[in-house]
């Protein structure tokens, strides 16, 4: 894993100079080293395992659905280039399951895990070979979100998601065949994930500003770069298209890379996750993350002052729900998740500071257009 401790002020990742507030201690950040972004490109697994020196034992991290769509093949892939493989099923990202495949893991001595899958495969791969100190190597069937890159890991208990310091993929391995396969929806949730990172580094910049909280030029410029990169190709992203999934798979890798940089979730999670995963405590049937999590920015950046009608139209273009009757939520349960967002991470210091009045979330809901 690239392992990059920066110090005196010099900054070996390309944007020069460290903030003071960034130099108050030595910092380390993990990064992918080989990062494959292609159709068929599941046949380079073995050679990247082989070029990372980890042949040998592999931990394969899969679910029912997704062992058949990328698992499987893979297996089969490793198993034939000579690698010992072990293949885990999961069925819910929950730390139950984390300690069941940190046992097994224990037992059979994995060179590396692979989390083969669209999101809690990769979560339950890379938080088990963090706490195994053994690489991990993410292989998305799907860009439904930004953890596909990034060293933070959902983890659901008690009937809640939580997010656990994980640790970077050490290779990302992404097939644009099988991604663009999938059903549109996944791919357009990344989308909208990815373009909430706008108004996640408003509140990060906030936080600065208002509690001294330290802050990475670096890793804002790189998260605001990946949204951009979104909205100015929205009107290109289409279903069934290899450059669709491509693109989208490059902007939730840079994203995740910001998050390492920041050493946080910072430059991707603000006050519109907070929104998202308050609405999967309230509602009924909750939609994908990255589709609160764009609903959640509209409102965020009509409260930051910002443009946030050009999220809106963005979103549009992509085919992401911009309301609560798109994505099948009462309008009861939009301005109850507001009221209760900010108490969803109250250590982070957002927009939504201490909370807002009934009438100001009906009244945001209302002139967004959200309800």
């Amino acid at each position: 894993m690239s392992n990059l401790k920066e110090q005196k002020g010099q900054s070996s990742f390309p944007g020069g100079q460290w903030r003071e507030d960034e130099l108050r201690e030595s910092k380390w950040m993990q990064f992918p080293r080989e990062v494959i972004i292609g159709n068929d490109v599941l046949k380079e697994t073995p050679a990247v395992l082989q070029k990372l020196k980890l042949t040998g034992k592999t931990f394969i991290v899969t679910g029912k659905n997704t062992a058949d769509v990328a698992g499987n093949l893979i297996l089969d892939i490793l198993e034939k280039s000579g690698n010992d493989c072990y293949v885990y099923k999961s069925e819910r990202a929950s730390i139950e399951e984390v300690e069941k495949i940190t046992a097994i893991a224990h037992d059979f001595k994995p060179m590396s895990f692979l989390g083969v899958g669209s999101g809690r495969s990769i979560d339950l791969a890379k938080l088990a070979s963090k706490r195994c100190d053994v690489p991990f190597l993410s292989v998305p069937t799907a860009a439904s979100h930004d953890g596909i890159a990034s060293s933070r890991a959902s983890i659901h208990s008690d009937e809640k998601s939580e997010s656990y310091e994980a640790q970077a993929p050490i290779a990302v391995i992404a097939d644009t065949g099988i991604i663009s396969r999938a059903p549109f929806r996944l791919l357009a949730a990344g989308c909208g994930d990815v373009i909430s990172n706008c108004t996640s580094v408003l509140d990060w910049e906030l936080a600065s500003r208002h509690q001294n909280e330290p802050f990475s030029d670096s890793a804002a410029l790189m998260s605001k770069m990946s949204a951009e990169m979104i909205m100015d190709s929205a009107g290109l992203i289409r279903p069934g298209l290899d450059s669709s999934a491509r693109l989208v798979v490059k902007a939730l890798v840079l994203s995740g890379v910001a998050m390492s940089i920041a050493g946080s979730s910072r430059p991707a999670s603000g006050s519109e996750h907070m929104f998202s995963h308050a609405l999967d405590r309230i509602a009924k049937k909750p939609a994908l993350h990255g589709e609160q999590c764009a609903i959640g920015a509209i409102m965020m950046m009509y409260l930051h002052g910002g443009d946030w009608k050009k999220i809106q139209n963005a979103l549009i273009q992509i085919g992401v729900p911009t309301s609560a009757t798109e994505m099948g939520i009462s309008s009861e349960e939009i301005i109850e998740a507001l009221l209760l967002a900010p108490t969803i991470r109250p250590e982070r210091y957002t927009i939504l500071g201490t909370g807002l009045a009934p009438s100001a979330a009906e009244k945001l809901a209302t002139v967004t257009q959200v309800i």
